[in-house]
């Protein structure tokens, strides 16, 4: 269990620290923009498109990165003060109940709109647009896989932690030490 952990954690976790560029990326884009438009009153759609294209990369590609870091949002009233076995039954329920069935759920109802973005190699509206809408759509299998696979993993964490009695559990992953 602990090899299967080590290599979604990595995974999740070399593609977090990849995407992450795509922040500074997308605010320098955004900066030259706002600069070519309003000082120099040109407008480049390709490059506003870009902007939305970076955005929603980065924050479905990073999502699986987040939760590997236990920095998904968490109403953590009763969790926060919780015992570790406490907190390890929440993350393997939660896991189990809502988490994986959600990513199921993502993947399976986007089967179709995906798709048939691919089949018609759906494009931007925009005359002069990006051309590849079908390709940006595809990221929504990737939010579901990766977010999906470190939902396992965090399961996984979390019956380890059960079954030795860990007084140091967390749901956080232990790979920034480990992988560079």
């Amino acid at each position: 269990m602990k090899a299967i952990i080590a290599v979604i954690d990595g995974l999740n976790y070399r593609i977090g620290r990849a995407v992450m560029w795509l922040a500074v990326l997308t605010a320098l884009v955004q900066f030259a923009t706002v600069i070519l438009r309003y000082v120099f009153s040109i407008g480049f759609i390709p490059m506003q498109e870009s902007i939305w294209y970076m955005h929603a990369i980065l924050f479905m590609t990073g999502a699986g990165f987040t939760l590997l870091q236990d920095g998904h949002v968490r109403v953590d009233v009763l969790y926060r003060e919780a015992s570790p076995r406490k907190k390890a039954l929440v993350d393997l329920f939660g896991a189990l109940f809502l988490l994986l069935p959600v990513c199921v759920a993502a993947f399976w109802l986007s089967l179709g709109y995906v798709s048939n973005s691919w089949r018609i190699l759906e494009r931007s509206t925009e005359v002069s647009g990006l051309p590849l809408i079908f390709a940006l759509k595809t990221f929504i299998w990737v939010f579901a896989v990766l977010v999906g696979l470190q939902g396992v993993a965090m399961a996984l964490r979390a019956v380890i932690a059960l079954k030795e009695h860990d007084d140091n559990y967390t749901a956080a992953g232990i790979v920034r030490d480990s992988v560079h």
